[in-house]
């Protein structure tokens, strides 16, 4: 990975940091950007009284800088959740799941009144699908969940070795064009075991950091 991109990364991590209220519980996604968030957020620890972690390797993370982790059912909710993605479009709509922990992250992503996303400027794409989409599925369903989701034009393809931290498979599914995210993601959801999927549409990040070769945007 290049400097120049880790830098932009880095740019929007660090501009995430401004969206924490003081003594809060927080959600903290998974990924590569979402470590330069933690690496962050390690050296403002006592701003933030707990986070909630997506993943085990976040969980990991975030204890080796200092910071407490929470079981969601630990606490009523969460004011922020703050997560990357594998592609994101300007009108806030996300690809997640590259690393597996769709499941986790969509759970704190519906528990959060605010979802703050963090992505480098080559994540920003006018029309999601370029990134393989990752559905989460009961291995058992693997094979049945993939021959319904070809019908919808895609080729998905077992993303073996992987089992997710819920114990679960994952179907990346190629060479889908996503024109109505929403609408996608309600039927893919609703096929029979299918535990969720990587479009995060229906309810998509309310505030996207794109970090760039100078600075960050807002959108």
């Amino acid at each position: 990975m290049s400097a120049g991109i880790d830098a932009k990364k880095q740019r929007a991590a660090q501009a995430a940091l401004d969206y924490i209220e003081d003594g809060t519980v927080i959600g903290v996604g998974t990924g590569s950007t979402v470590n330069f968030f933690i690496d962050a957020l390690g050296k403002y620890r006592n701003h933030v009284r707990a986070a909630v972690s997506s993943s085990n390797a976040t969980t990991a993370r975030l204890r080796a800088v200092g910071v407490e982790v929470l079981d969601l059912n630990e606490v009523d909710g969460l004011g922020l959740y703050i997560d990357g993605a594998d592609e994101a479009t300007r009108a806030r709509y996300l690809i997640k799941g590259g690393g597996g922990a769709l499941t986790g992250e969509k759970i704190i992503t519906a528990a959060a009144a605010r979802f703050v996303c963090i992505v480098d400027d080559a994540k920003v794409v006018a029309t999601l699908g370029k990134f393989p989409l990752p559905v989460e599925v009961i291995p058992m369903a693997r094979e049945l969940v993939a021959r319904r989701l070809a019908t919808y034009g895609g080729r998905p393809v077992w993303r073996e070795k992987c089992i997710t931290d819920s114990g679960n498979h994952i179907l990346d599914v190629h060479d889908l064009t996503i024109k109505d995210p929403p609408a996608l993601e309600h039927e893919l959801n609703q096929i029979t075991g299918v535990v969720t999927v990587g479009l995060f549409a229906a309810r998509p990040a309310d505030v996207l950091l794109i970090g760039t070769a100078t600075g960050t945007d807002v959108v």
